[in-house]
């Protein structure tokens, strides 16, 4: 048995699942960042998977996506949870709910 494109997808289909079923279920802001690390790793999959089996990106080109991705998800991540604690002095999501405009 060979492992082709459709299970890489099918991978990352499942890691997008886990991501959102965490970023929904979970009320602390360190579990949400948690999903939404699966859900960006599971675009990773794919960049990397279609690199491989459809040969259109150059591997160069993949492997920036990947830093772009990683490299944003983390500025922002990083971001919210600062701007959370500062203001709430909290993680908790629920907590944060007051700061609605």
């Amino acid at each position: 048995m060979t492992i082709g494109l459709t299970h890489y997808l099918f991978v990352g289909a499942a890691l997008f699942a886990c991501g959102l079923f965490t970023m929904m279920t979970k009320r602390n802001a360190i579990g949400i960042l948690i999903g939404v690390e699966l859900v960006l790793v599971s675009s990773i999959v794919n960049f990397v998977a279609f690199d491989r089996y459809l040969a259109r990106l150059d591997g160069q080109i993949t492997a920036l996506f990947v830093i772009v991705v990683a490299a944003a998800e983390a500025a922002i991540a990083v971001a919210i949870c600062i701007n959370i604690y500062k203001n709430v002095a909290t993680v908790d999501v629920d907590a944060a709910a007051q700061l609605r405009g």
